[in-house]
């Protein structure tokens, strides 16, 4: 891979992790745009998702911060013995995180090669890049949500992103649109959708890092890894702060025109 491919890589990686048009519907249309050639391998894959990781880690550092320090507090002696554990507001919501991951864990685990298949497929995925519009869209209709998250609207987040496995399907459209609709107020949703894919990004990257450790990193390698990462690093980092911004102002519904202009697209030029 050369640096101007690991650049253009990294940003698309960057982008469409946290915009809600589908980064593995884009990858998935690109490399049937472009050509095969475009396969990043395992390593690169990696790399530029621990840009995304990083990217969400450094938006949300200080509200990690708090839940770690709050979960320390929660489980020592002290805690244990007061219950804090058991009231503390951080703690729960760290619960809840881990409660949600449950579906993508069945999904992932019990339907791997029937998903990995579905890429291949680039009129499929177009045709589910507007079933992301038309859920994004739908999110126009929904007045003043003003809920917390709790164990059954995160369950049913964790249910959408275990469905955004499919490409096409936007993680963060999804799950943001169904905590919507479940009236969890617009930051809360925000804040639960991201956090709750850093377990996620984290275990993708712990499964697939024994691979590079059997086929090692080539020194002439470096600088492309470098640049991806820093590529997807920094235009994650915008595309989070945008969203939000976007998501306060109720306007999270515009990238569904983008969704249907680019599914539409697809296809017509792969029918």
């Amino acid at each position: 891979m050369d640096l101007l491919q690991a650049i253009l890589l990294g940003i698309l990686q960057g982008i469409t992790e946290f915009l809600p048009v589908s980064s593995s519907g884009h990858l998935a249309l690109a490399r049937a745009l472009l050509g095969r050639d475009l396969e990043p391998g395992i390593t690169f894959e990696i790399v530029v998702h621990f840009g995304s990781f990083c990217s969400i880690a450094v938006y949300y550092r200080e509200k990690i911060f708090e839940i770690i320090k709050d979960l320390v507090s929660s489980f020592s002696p002290s805690g244990l013995k007061s219950g804090k554990f058991k009231t503390d507001a951080n703690t729960r919501l760290s619960m809840i995180i881990l409660i949600s991951l449950i579906p993508a864990m069945i999904v992932g685990f019990t339907m791997k090669d029937l998903i990995e298949s579905l890429f291949v497929n680039p009129f499929f995925v177009s045709c589910m890049l507007i079933i992301t519009g038309t859920l994004l869209f739908s999110t126009k209709f929904v007045k003043n949500p003003d809920k917390e998250v709790d164990v059954k609207r995160g369950i049913l987040m964790g249910v959408a992103q275990a469905m955004a496995i499919i490409p096409g399907i936007s993680r963060s459209g999804s799950t943001i649109s169904v905590g919507l609709f479940s009236g969890v107020d617009r930051v809360n949703v925000a804040n639960f959708s991201f956090l709750m894919v850093l377990p996620v990004l984290a275990g993708a990257m712990i499964l697939e890092v024994g691979e590079i450790a059997e086929t090692g990193i080539a020194m002439e390698a470096v600088l492309s890894l470098f640049a991806g990462f820093l590529t997807s690093f920094i235009a994650g980092y915008y595309a989070l702060k945008y969203l939000v911004i976007l998501l306060k102002r109720d306007k999270f519904h515009y990238f569904s025109y983008y969704c249907w202009a680019a599914g539409l697209f697809g296809m017509i030029y792969f029918f």
